[in-house]
């Protein structure tokens, strides 16, 4: 039992499988990157097949941050990190909290000669401008003198030694704060019209509805559009009001949200509002035209009598030609059904004979009556995602955390230096040691220069 209890140990613990499951991680991040995730997924299942799209969503590929795989290597993740903590912590710890010892014999054994000298000044002066050395350079040092003989300690970056913990916890809170988002987060959509406001939004994969703390309010929706009829930019003028009174107001446009009290508003669609209304002139045998504004449902009879016209749709871009208004006429002569396009013009150039074609793009099918859409007094809504992640702050507190920790672990590191002074015969001997457990190179560096600020310091007294 024992045994198998500390082969499973070692398997948590092993920086191999670290390794494997941010590889993983990261492979599932990609896939979650150029797949197109939740919403989005519906315009690629048109172009699949419906096996292969039932068993990618089975799969839980088009909601992969909400996946039980993804979930589950964040948890694996999660047992390795707290296992290889708490298997290499305590050494850590030991080396952090160790104070050193001026007197180190051992730091001197072996020591290479390039890291000594002689000079010909006292033992008095060196120390002291040793002391002054190791104070600009580490600030705090240690001395002792002993029987002709002066001992120095400094070190430096102690704290470097806990920099991959700091890390190992600001991920572990990351982690955390994904979970809290995922459990007690909420998401959910709302289409509001132009001039109202509205209270509360509709969960996502969810009949309820979640109250909002204050009223959201669309003052204005203005869109732009390309030459070809594509939309260009869109935007939404929102106020926030709680008992009727304002209490913000901002311009919410594509992937510039706004947040307010915990909710994030997202620009996420757009459409033309029932409401909307277009304006037709009806013209007959070259007679002065009739005028009519009219909304979607509402109808009017023919100035000669010879039936009724209903509008049954507008559209603000009709199969991408333009707008368009569908009209219904209940005559003596039989029902008909057609098209208006504001653009017919244009359309009938760009497509000779579409006319004969499709009939019901005829706006003078009903004779002798000939209608003109002459404009549209366009309404819309704004379709808006609204989220509350209460795990956003444990998020960035993270993200400060692990910023800190790995500038400790890429840009510090801890090094001792110690300096003895001896005196032999009529000279004075120098020596300096190191010691680190990364970066030998800097710390070579290190003492390299220490010696050679002593040599220039007892230069310039002789």
């Amino acid at each position: 039992m024992t045994k198998n209890k500390s082969r499973l140990w070692s398997f948590f613990s092993s920086v191999e499988l670290a390794i494997l499951l941010l590889s993983l991680i990261a492979f599932f991040a990609v896939i979650g990157t150029l797949v197109p995730q939740r919403e989005a997924a519906v315009e690629l299942a048109g172009r699949m097949s419906p096996g292969l799209f039932f068993f990618l969503n089975k799969m839980q590929i088009f909601d992969l941050y909400h996946s039980i795989w993804f979930l589950l290597l964040m948890f694996l993740l999660s047992v390795n990190l707290v296992i290889c903590s708490l298997e290499r912590f305590p050494m850590a710890w030991r080396r952090f909290r160790l104070r050193l010892s001026p007197q180190n014999e051992d730091v001197f054994k072996n020591l290479p000669e390039e890291n000594s000298f002689l000079t010909t000044a006292d033992a008095p002066q060196a120390a002291n401008i040793v002391a002054g050395l190791l104070e600009r350079k580490f600030r705090h040092f240690k001395r002792t003198d002993e029987s002709g003989s002066s001992f120095f300690c400094a070190e430096k970056g102690r704290f470097s030694s806990l920099g991959v913990y700091i890390v190992h916890l600001s991920i572990l809170i990351l982690i955390a704060g994904v979970m809290i988002g995922f459990v007690f987060g909420r998401e959910g959509y709302v289409n509001i019209v132009e001039g109202e406001a509205i209270n509360a939004i509709a969960l996502r994969n969810s009949n309820q509805m979640l109250p909002l703390p204050f009223d959201v309010r669309c003052d204005k929706f203005t869109v732009e559009f390309y030459k070809g009829g594509a939309p260009k930019t869109y935007q939404s003028n929102l106020t926030f009001l709680r008992n009727n009174q304002p209490i913000f107001s901002g311009k919410l446009l594509v992937n510039h949200p706004i947040e307010l009290e915990g909710f994030r508003f997202y620009q996420s669609s757009y459409g033309a509002a029932p409401e909307g209304k277009a304006s037709l002139s009806i013209l007959k045998n070259g007679k002065k035209p009739m005028a009519i504004t009219l909304s979607p449902g509402e109808g009017f009879d023919l100035p000669g009598g010879e039936g009724q016209v209903k509008v049954l749709r507008i559209e603000e871009n009709m199969m991408k030609m333009g707008p368009a208004v569908k009209l219904a006429v209940n005559g003596s002569k039989g029902d008909v059904a057609f098209w208006v396009f504001q653009q017919i013009d244009k359309i009938r150039q760009m497509n000779p004979g579409i006319i004969e074609q499709v009939p019901m793009f005829n706006p003078g099918i009903f004779r002798p009556y000939h209608f003109v859409l002459t404009g549209m007094e366009e309404k819309y809504y704004t379709g808006l995602q609204v989220t509350r992640d209460p795990g956003t702050p444990v998020v960035a507190a993270a993200a400060v955390l692990l910023i800190c920790g790995l500038m400790l672990v890429l840009f510090s590191y801890a090094r001792q230096v110690w300096i003895r002074i001896d005196q032999e015969k009529d000279k004075v001997r120098i020596r300096i040691a190191g010691r680190s457990y990364k970066n030998k190179a800097g710390l070579e560096s290190e003492v390299q220069y220490l010696l050679a600020e002593i040599k220039d310091s007892l230069e310039k007294t002789k």
